[in-house]
């Protein structure tokens, strides 16, 4: 600001310089002047007025005298809450256990219902060929899940993981107890637990025992009703996945477990998930819905006699699943050869890349095949 109280010298164009005006001269011209200069002053404070506040704070003098400005703090991010097995985000994440539930596969048991709501489902498979789902439950409550079965030896491996609960309608004495020894709370049909019923006006016994997630849930213990940790790496966005990042565009996967399990999968574009075939007819679930998943991955695995039999005179298999082997993971349309490992029992499985890079899948539903190296195959086209 101009200070108007302190003599200020103008050098103005006061004619011939070599000549001093007459000091009547003098002050006739700066009054002239001085008015101009007031007029400009009020107009730069007025501007300055009305400009409005300034987006940054005033700056601060430091005690040596050095003039810093003040940094305005950057507002944290909003990540919202995502569902652990899925990786799909919520607006509200329930607490409460995991819920494995053995689920039957011949052809008469089919459509499964609630199997569609799933998290996640294993594919393993038993006597004769056939396959059985482990379906694990969580982001979703179907209001029905069926038809139950019993468990087997493999069962552990894949559900101790979880640290929650398993559901189940019978088993040899030695699954069932190498269930409970796995940290897992067990919810048996044959032991009366709540929340089994068999369904009638679907397929006769034992294909007709169906159970309610809801009271299953309701009878988790106080060590076994916390949330599941992730069981894979979950990308925040499919197209940040590992296999759509490096992946080989094909259009099926098909993985034939034995002579008679035979699933295929076929990648829509229209809703971005793999859909499920049993041989050449789409698999459904009892609602009526396809049975889809946004990621597939299937293990090659060894399958030995686990030195039983079932109540038909049937060996009974079992999948090896703490090791290491060969896989192919199917997300969004493409294809990455992968190595799988598991280090325990109740340790996650993990997935890498030849040069030993995690590998990871796209938020949704994921499925894995049990392929066993000597009755399955796969095959991506």
């Amino acid at each position: 600001m101009l200070n108007l109280t302190r003599q200020t010298h103008l050098r103005l164009p006061l004619g011939d310089p070599g000549r001093r005006p007459r000091p009547g001269v003098r002050r006739a011209r700066l009054a002239r002047v001085l008015p101009v200069l007031g007029a400009g002053l009020v107009l730069a404070v007025a501007a300055c007025s009305s400009a409005g506040p300034t987006p940054t704070p005033a700056p601060t003098v430091t005690s040596e005298g050095i003039v810093t400005a003040q940094k305005q703090a950057v507002p944290a991010p909003v990540v919202p809450p995502r569902w652990p097995l899925t990786g799909v985000a919520t607006d509200e994440l329930v607490e409460r256990p995991a819920l494995a539930v053995k689920i039957e596969n011949p052809r008469e048991a089919r459509p499964q219902t609630g199997i569609d709501q799933a998290d996640m489902v294993w594919e393993e498979v038993v006597e004769g060929g056939v396959t059985r789902f482990v379906a694990v439950f969580h982001s979703q409550v179907p209001a029905e899940i069926g038809p139950i079965r019993s468990v087997r030896p493999m069962d552990p491996a894949i559900a101790s993981p979880l640290h929650g609960l398993i559901a189940f309608s019978g088993g040899q004495p030695v699954f069932v107890n190498a269930l409970a020894a796995s940290g897992l709370q067990l919810l048996s049909h044959d032991s009366g637990d709540d929340g089994f019923y068999r369904k009638k006006g679907v397929a006769p016994a034992p294909h007709n025992v169906y159970g309610t997630p809801e009271t299953f849930w309701s009878q988790a213990d106080g060590t076994h009703s916390a949330s599941p940790g992730a069981q894979f790496v979950i990308a925040r966005r499919a197209e940040q996945s590992t296999v759509v990042q490096v992946g080989t565009p094909v259009a099926t996967l098909a993985t034939p477990l034995s002579g008679y399990a035979k699933p295929s999968w076929t990648w829509d574009e229209g809703s971005g998930t793999w859909l499920r075939s049993e041989g050449t007819s789409p698999a459904t679930a009892a609602s009526g819905a396809r049975l889809a998943a946004a990621n597939v991955v299937a293990l090659k695995v060894k399958l030995v006699d686990s030195g039983t039999i079932d109540p038909a005179g049937s060996a009974v298999p079992e999948t090896k699943l703490v090791g290491s082997g060969e896989g192919v993971v199917a997300v969004g349309g493409r294809t990455l050869a992968v190595t799988w490992s598991k280090s325990a029992t109740d340790a996650p499985l993990t997935l890498s890349t030849a040069d030993g890079a995690s590998v990871s899948l796209a938020p949704g539903v994921t499925w894995i095949e049990l392929v066993p190296e000597s009755s399955g195959s796969i095959t991506v086209g």
